[in-house]
């Protein structure tokens, strides 16, 4: 299955008897699917069909849908003038005029105020009523297609990009495992110096009790456990990718687990070599985290 980016934005148009239908549909990051429209006077009752028909595409991200409708001169009436309201801001505009020196008020500026100028849609029988809703949610669905196909293709780069940072974590993590100083005779020469030096200091040290607390920090200071989940994480990635769909969730959890194992590596580190590469591999479990929350 393909991946969808959470964001995109598409475009389409239609013509119905001279009337020209738009739709303008933008997609950005969401946790569920939330859509909002902005729909003419009138069109209102297709709202709910339309919130379907995004939902039925789309598992998340917020979506802002816009229809705008340009109907055909044949399918509107005439113009009414509102000339009682008219006349009061006419007479609005000579006291203005006289009392503040304000320019003089033009009939087409006056004309363009709300309320004053109202153009009438003819009355639509209910075949045309319904060839208007068909056309209407026709439109959408080719402009939710188009939307899909622009996540799809964003949703695939990322698929990319994912993929090469989970080669990179991979590729520290066997780092981490291959550096000398996890070698057995490294950690007792460390381990042994450390003693030796304690011993040194006060001779009322129990050299017994020293070497078990230094066996007992040995054991807490392995990271084999961490690279062992890392290389579970690192698989477990690879496969959601491949399965594709909406992941974005689980790879969330994902980036989390990456994260939570990268702190413990560093925190349990005692070579420097290994705490360089614990914070590299933070580094880039942030940015993988980070391109994460673009995805469905």
């Amino acid at each position: 299955m393909t991946l969808q980016s959470m964001t995109g934005f598409a475009r389409a148009s239609a013509e119905l008897d001279g009337s020209t239908i738009v739709w303008e549909l933008k997609s950005v990051n969401g946790k569920t699917c939330e859509v909002r429209f902005r729909l003419p006077n009138g069109s209102e009752r297709l709202e709910q069909q339309a919130r379907l028909a995004v939902q039925k595409r789309f598992a998340r991200g917020n979506i802002q849908a816009s229809l705008n409708v340009a109907r055909a001169a044949g399918n509107t009436g005439q113009p009414v003038v509102n000339e009682a309201f008219l006349k009061d801001l006419a007479g609005l505009a000579r006291r203005l005029e006289e009392q503040f020196g304000t320019a003089p008020a033009t009939a087409d500026g006056l004309l363009a105020l709300r309320g004053v100028l109202e153009v009438p849609e003819t009355t639509e029988t209910e075949e045309e009523r319904a060839r208007f809703d068909a056309a209407v949610l026709a439109g959408l669905e080719t402009a939710l297609g188009e939307l899909e196909q622009a996540r799809q293709a964003e949703g695939e780069a990322l698929r990319a990009l994912l993929g090469g940072h989970i080669d990179t974590i991979e590729a520290l993590t066997l780092k981490a495992e291959a550096d000398p100083s996890r070698e057995p005779a490294a950690i007792r020469a460390r381990i042994a110096e450390q003693v030796a030096l304690l011993l040194d200091a006060s001779s009322a040290l129990d050299e017994a009790r020293l070497n078990q607390e230094a066996a007992f920090l040995a054991t807490k200071a392995d990271i084999r456990e961490e690279i062992d989940r890392l290389k579970t994480h690192v698989a477990s990635g690879r496969a959601l990718l491949a399965a594709g769909g909406a992941i974005g969730r689980k790879l969330d959890f994902l980036a989390q687990e990456f994260n939570r194992e990268s702190n413990t590596l560093c925190s349990k580190s005692n070579a420097a070599t290994v705490t360089a590469i614990g914070l590299e591999l933070k580094a880039v479990v942030d940015q993988f985290r980070e391109q994460v929350q673009n995805l469905e």
